[in-house]
Parts: structure tokens; sequence; C-alpha cells
């Protein structure tokens, strides 16, 4: 019986859309390995594998079948998506042209790995992050919504703060602090925080820790180095994983939290992950343990366990969409 791959959606589909994979055809309790591999824009490989047994019919059903080891173990249909790891030590997974797709190619193999040889059957699904229809334009007008994440949060911050109709703002582990220069706003200057990079520390496995290079924040939420969220028009959603190690992430957010009550606002909603480092992307993204530092020019670890740090973006991802739907309307400006 010839071995098929099948996949729905099939052929395409969103990146934040979850995929069954099924291979028919095997025989029964037949052992075999599944492999996905894809390259990002740069050309660098990522690839991940885990070993499975079909069941008495001879289908194997991601959705039904544990995985017996590899890289992931137990219950985890997408498990070939957010486990995926890079050629290149070091390497973070991004997508700079959201108008092209990602290709992602799984192969089923005979027997487990390493012994695993013969190729079984395969199939190629792309992945994409524009759906039908969505083009860019230019902003204009009330109910603009703005995300970011790490730093990009802290420029999202800014912005709420300075500019008008800013709706909603989702901060993925910002910290909330001019971190290293000075921040410049029309007659505004807000200081930087500053860092002691005789507060590096280098752990077991050789990678620098840097969550406390950052200085004590004297004065709490009134320190002269927090932006000043509480000149932001519309809410803002906190977003943090309690092992981010790029900076206390949480800490962070709870300081934020204090500033806006302090200043007769609601209290914002804070989702803090446990398991979670510092790089929540869309669902199903590979986690990212670490990478190159562009200020120390070293790596360093950004924290997170692989499958809490996966589940954490599934959530946070549901959580973002519904913030925004109800804060910006039906259609909002992303």
């Amino acid at each position: 019986m010839t071995v098929t791959v099948t996949l729905e959606p099939a052929g395409r589909c969103r990146w934040d859309e979850p995929v069954r994979i099924a291979v028919r055809g095997l025989a029964p309790g037949q052992p075999v390995t599944l492999r996905a591999s894809l390259r990002d824009e740069k050309g660098a490989l990522f690839r991940a594998h885990a070993r499975y047994c079909a069941d008495a019919a001879g289908l194997l059903d991601l959705e039904r079948a544990p995985a017996l080891g590899g890289s992931f173990a137990g219950l985890e249909p997408m498990g070939l998506f957010w486990a995926l790891e890079p050629e290149k030590p070091f390497w973070r997974f991004l997508k700079r042209d959201v108008q092209t797709p990602f290709a992602v190619e799984l192969e089923v193999l005979d027997g487990h790995e390493p012994e695993a040889q013969r190729l079984l059957g395969r199939a190629v699904h792309e992945r994409d992050f524009l759906a039908p229809g969505v083009r860019r334009e230019p902003i204009k007008g009330p109910r603009i919504g703005l995300l970011g994440i790490s730093l990009g949060a802290d420029i999202c911050l800014s912005m709420a703060s300075f500019l008008k109709n800013i709706s909603a703002t989702v901060s993925i582990n910002g910290s909330g602090f001019s971190g290293h220069r000075v921040v410049y706003y029309k007659d505004i200057n807000i200081p930087p925080l500053g860092h002691d990079l005789r507060r590096v520390k280098v752990a077991f496995s050789g990678l620098l820790d840097i969550v406390d290079i950052r200085n004590d924040i004297i004065g709490g939420c009134e320190n002269p180095c927090m932006i000043p969220i509480e000149k932001a028009q519309g809410p803002i959603l906190f977003i943090v994983g309690q092992d981010d190690h790029n900076w206390r992430s949480e800490l962070y957010a709870q300081i934020a939290s204090e500033r806006l009550q302090a200043h007769g606002k609601e209290k914002p909603r804070i989702i803090s992950y446990p398991g979670t480092g510092h790089y929540i992307e869309p669902p199903y993204f590979p986690m990212c343990p670490a990478s190159l530092h562009k200020l120390l020019d070293k790596p360093v670890m950004w924290g997170g366990e692989p499958r809490a740090h996966s589940k954490a973006q599934v959530d946070a991802w549901k959580q973002i969409l519904t913030f925004f739907t109800k804060h910006l309307g039906p259609s909002p400006k992303l």
C-alpha cells in the first residue's frame, strides 16, 4: 500500500493556524520517524523530528498518537513546528517579509532514528502571514493599535504616551523604561536607566545571563527613567514571561501597573506565563533559547522551556486578538 501524508488544511494556511498531520498506508504498529524542515529568508536550516508508531489500522494521526521521543515527546500535534531548531547555533527564527510564506517540508521515514533511512512519503506545506485581501496602508485617524516585543514594546509604550489616536497597546516583555539612551519627545527628555556589565552572570551552559544587568529602580513607579504611560489614551495589555532572562519583565509590568494606578488610571491586565522566556512570538514559532546579543556581541540566554513557551504563545495570541477586537472594533488596524 502506498504511504500518503495528508495535511488539513491542505497546501497552505496562516502560520498561526494548527495543521492536522496524518500518515496513511503504514503497516499495523509500524515504527516511523517524522521530520520537518524549512529554510528561513537567509537560507538558515531549521529541523525537528519525532518517533511514532502507527495504530492497528496502519494510521498515524498526530492528534491522537504521542511522540515516543526525538525533538519532543508526548501528544503534541504541532510539535514538528514549534520544536524546530536551527542548524546554525544561536540563530533566531524570524520572518522579515510577511508577504511571502515559509515552505515546511515533512518527511516520513521507515523505522526510528538514528536507524531510520528509507523515505516512505513527503509533503510540503506553505505557512503564510497575510490573509487574502490584507494589504499595507498608511495609518490615519483613530482606532490605532500598537503591538511590540522587548525594546519594540517600549517604543510602543512611548508612542502611546506621546501620540494621539492610540486606542490600545500590547506590551510583550517590555520594560517601560528608557534603557540605554535618552528618549526625546518635543521638550521632554527621559534619562536612561542604564546598566552595569559587572552584573553579567555566566550560566552553567556557558551562556551569558543578563537578567540583572540593569541598574536598580530607585523610587519605584516614579523613577524619572520610566516612560510616562499614564498619559496613554487607551488601555495597555502587558504580556510577560516568568522566565524572561533579558530583564525582569514581570517586575517591570507590576511597576507599570503601580504607576498607572498612582495616577488615577485603571489597573491594567497583566498576563504572566510560567516557563516562558523573552521572545513570545506568534503561535507555533520555535522558541529562541539563546542568540547573539547586539550590545555584548556574545550569545546570551533568553529563558523559556520549549513546551510551556509554545503553549504560552498560543494563548497569548488569542488574548491579543481579543484585546484588540474589544478596544479597536471588529476591523482593527493591527
